[in-house]
């Protein structure tokens, strides 16, 4: 009896310890939440691309235009999400996811995404704020700018911009773009890497 109470107790103890690490995390990390960006969503989609991107990362400007191509060619059947990850070493980052989420609360995510990598040669690698090119670009989309400004200075644009980051963090995510077929990483080499991943995972389901 006092060998099984010895056990019961060190069991529980481990739980109780294992409980107290969850918790000290914070919530398990998600590739998809239920307020992410979808740029194509698909009802009962079998295939789910994931991009964890940096406004201001050369490599993300790069990959824009497959992604955008890719879209066209499989945005009917396959869910492409996007999700914030601005990198410290990027001076405008963070401020930029900060432009798109408040374009995204009138309705303007996309064209402010678009605009963000279609003009980063306007803005990115500066080590100044770049807010007048921001508020230039919803100015161009035609957004309320009263409504655009307070949404982008307002600490919680920030706090979900975090958010997405710390997903990343937890999912293993350290550089940009990083992009997940439905949860699997996939290593980017050339330009069809993407839409064979997804033909592969269309293929499987």
């Amino acid at each position: 009896m006092v060998v099984s109470a010895l056990v019961i107790g060190v069991v529980v103890l481990l739980g109780n310890t294992a409980r107290e690490r969850q918790l000290a995390a914070g919530p398990p990390a998600e590739l998809v939440r239920a307020d992410s960006v979808f740029l194509n969503r698909v009802p009962d989609a079998e295939v789910t691309v994931v991009e964890f991107l940096d406004f201001e990362c050369p490599a993300c400007a790069a990959l824009y235009p497959t992604m955008e191509q890719t879209r066209a060619s499989y945005g009917d059947r396959v869910n492409f999400v996007m999700r914030y990850f601005p990198l410290e070493g990027h001076f405008n980052a963070m401020p930029a996811a900060r432009a798109v989420e408040a374009a995204g609360r009138q309705g303007q995510w996309e064209g402010m995404y678009k605009l963000m990598f279609e003009n980063q040669n306007r803005w990115a690698g500066q080590q100044v704020p770049m807010d007048e090119v921001f508020r230039g670009f919803a100015r161009e989309l035609g957004l309320d700018m009263m409504s655009w400004e307070a949404a982008y200075n307002n600490p919680a644009t920030r706090e979900r911009v975090a958010a997405d980051q710390a997903d990343g963090e937890k999912l293993g995510v350290s550089a940009t773009p990083t992009v997940f077929v439905n949860g699997e990483q996939l290593q980017l080499r050339s330009h069809s890497d993407l839409p064979e991943a997804i033909e592969e995972a269309l293929g499987e389901q």
